[in-house]
């Protein structure tokens, strides 16, 4: 295939070489691996990607293109992907162009021909590493080591302010193709710390029309909104230095105000609550990941993208835990005993991965109902 010298290097001093497409750059992220054998397109314009070179265990990548209904975000915000097959000429009839034009579109940089097997096998043992990923033109290898110890990795890193919108707007879009807009009047207000578009389709769908605001937004802003529920969206990098999201949480959750949070949201819900997090080694990016509800013992398979939990030792007496990943038992869903909120950890949506917890927003309009009781 046509491209560029480019590699992948490691801070404990691995250095995969390889063939980039996409735009010569260098980017300086942690290095993830997603287990999903679908959805790469999804996935790249995920916002919780941010700070992140994404490596594919599935080894034909490009394979359908680019399509103009799959993005969940407008533009691709992984730091790099790493692959082992680039699929040059992709073959789908949803197909508008592909993932190599649509890096170039987007300023993104991706390598090929890389041993993702033995790089997935080096993240499992280490955990998640920083990471430069490079055209060699841009950066010479032999300044890689020294460029990477700029980068402190994403553990007290705020992403959630960086790609939070810049201002609000409302949303009353369903699921493509088919939408049935909810009969509902509830007004929710979506607080954006990395939000996908298939989020806010399905809160459309199930649960009523929608006002989008900045991550940093005022409790007081919020509160003038009139929402009959607060959703905590998604989001990159670490929770706990999110101190402005985290204290409007505690305002809502004293107004018993019904939340709803998913991914960062509900890491942030969990703290406001009285609970710690932790980085975990490698995190969860899949859409295969079983979790199963601890009430029902039923088990669905889930689409995941995190890489910080709930430490389970310092959850209080009044927040139970309702989810668990049956991969590693860590916590996957909480909801307040007192008060109307819940949340879980992966990503109900899907897009990609299956559907199976969907229900959650059903959930999530039934507390709306109580509550307004």
């Amino acid at each position: 295939m046509s491209g560029f010298q480019a590699y992948l290097y490691l801070e404990n001093g691995e250095l995969y070489s390889g063939i980039g497409f996409g735009i010569k750059k260098h980017e300086t992220a942690e290095v993830v691996f997603n287990t999903a054998l679908s959805g790469y397109q999804e996935i790249i314009t995920d916002p919780s990607y941010a700070k992140q070179i994404i490596t594919f265990t599935n080894p034909h990548i490009g394979n359908t293109g680019i399509n103009e209904e799959d993005n969940e975000a407008s533009s691709i915000y992984a730091s790099g992907i790493v692959i082992r097959s680039l699929t040059e000429i992709p073959s789908s009839w949803r197909s508008t162009t592909s993932l190599q034009d649509f890096l170039i579109k987007n300023n993104s940089i991706g390598i090929s021909g890389i041993d993702t097997r033995k790089l997935v096998n080096t993240l499992r043992e280490t955990g998640s590493q920083r990471a430069i990923i490079a055209a060699n033109d841009s950066l010479d290898p032999t300044d890689a080591k020294k460029e990477l110890e700029k980068f402190s990795g994403l553990g007290g890193l705020d992403l959630a302010k960086v790609v939070s919108t810049k201002d609000s707007y409302t949303w009353d879009e369903g699921v493509w193709p088919d939408f049935k807009k909810t009969s509902s009047d509830f007004h929710i207000v979506a607080i954006d710390f990395g939000i996908k578009e298939n989020i806010l389709r399905l809160l459309a769908e199930h649960v009523g029309k929608i006002t989008v605001v900045n991550a940093q937004t005022p409790i007081e802003e919020i509160l003038n909104f009139k929402p009959d529920g607060i959703f905590l969206s998604n989001g990159p990098g670490d929770p706990e230095p999110c101190d402005y999201a985290i204290e409007n949480i505690k305002i809502a959750l004293d107004k018993k105000i019904p939340i709803f949070g998913i991914c960062l949201g509900h890491q942030l819900l969990a703290i406001a609550g009285g609970c710690k997090t932790y980085k975990m080694k490698f995190g969860h990016h899949g859409a295969n990941h079983p979790v199963q509800d601890l009430r029902s013992n039923e088990v669905a398979i889930t689409s995941q993208n995190h890489g910080f939990a709930i430490e389970e030792k310092s959850i209080p007496e009044d927040i139970t835990i309702t989810h668990r990943s049956l991969f590693d038992k860590s916590i996957q869903g909480i909801q307040f005993d007192n008060k109307p909120a819940f949340s879980f950890q992966g990503h109900p949506e899907a897009s990609p991965g299956p559907h199976e917890l969907i229900s959650l927003f059903n959930k999530f309009k039934d507390m709306i109902e109580e509550n307004n009781a």
